[in-house]
């Protein structure tokens, strides 16, 4: 019999690597290396050296700035995406939990509706028809995420209704509201942050793609996806500006989906367990 530890690796690693790409937008905004959106042309393309940590790009705009500051432009996006998300999936989750068959059905026709268009696809209609830019990635992206917070949110909370308390709460005259605040919406909550903590991982990915499309972050601002987009034709010649997008791209989406797990694994009693055979 071993004892497992209440803290998972997964919980740990996450949350350094999700706290690494946190503290890398955060110092974009007192400091970098060059100033992101400076041309020099003169020194384009550079190799790794002391005075461009991570070589330069083909305007000759530091690579190392760049990311820092597409860090910071990614966690915008996938912030507001996901809170948008939270703010109309959960409510209506709980809604539909609460209203009984008829609440399912209407919740379960809106959520076929919107999934029916992937959360890129929804994307580049907006983009197209309203124009390329964050904020309509952000608004294609906070639907996407609120019809699945919705379904998330319902599913917890029916299982919450169904709990002893909270046939407690409603035989003393607890009305359905206070029932629904009080007790059904803290029990869950677990639930709900982990599923966002997941969004908030696929936003990114999914800001990267519509950015390395061109319909995304707009330059001169630097996204992580437009660098990707821009770094494949100097593929044979400078490949390192492909790597090190795509690696902050790969560190911060699993950075924040073992966060994602490892808060599960924290928050479940069945995997808190004092001990493993």
């Amino acid at each position: 019999m071993t004892r497992r530890s209440p803290w998972p690796v997964s919980l740990w690693l996450g949350a350094a690597l999700t706290a690494l790409l946190v503290a890398l937008a955060l110092a974009s905004f007192l400091w970098t290396p060059y100033p992101a959106e400076q041309v020099r042309v003169l020194a384009r393309l550079k190799p790794p050296s002391a005075a461009h940590w991570l070589g330069t790009d083909h305007f000759g705009r530091d690579v190392l700035s760049m990311i820092m500051v597409g860090a910071r432009n990614s966690l915008a996006v996938g912030a507001a995406a996901v809170g948008l998300g939270l703010l109309g999936g959960v409510p209506l989750g709980l809604l539909a939990a609460g209203l009984g068959r008829w609440g399912d059905e209407v919740l379960a026709r809106l959520g076929d509706l919107v999934f029916a268009f992937p959360s890129v696809l929804t994307a580049i209609l907006l983009t197209a028809v309203l124009g390329a830019g964050a904020v309509n990635v952000v608004l294609a992206l906070a639907l996407f995420n609120a019809a699945v917070l919705a379904r998330v949110t319902r599913g917890a909370a029916l299982a919450a209704w169904r709990r002893p308390f909270v046939g407690a709460a409603l035989a003393l005259g607890r009305g359905p509201l206070s029932v629904t605040l009080v007790h059904v919406l803290p029990n869950i909550a677990g639930i709900v942050v982990v599923q966002a903590t997941v969004l908030f991982a696929v936003a990114i990915v999914n800001e990267a793609a519509l950015s390395y499309l061109g319909l995304g972050i707009q330059p001169p601002s630097p996204s992580w996806g437009k660098m990707l987009g821009d770094a494949q034709t100097y593929l044979f010649t400078a490949p390192l500006q492909a790597v090190f997008p795509g690696l902050a791209i790969a560190l911060a989406v699993m950075g924040l989906t073992m966060l994602g797990d490892g808060l599960r694994d924290w928050l479940d009693p069945r995997h808190r367990s004092s001990g493993v055979l």
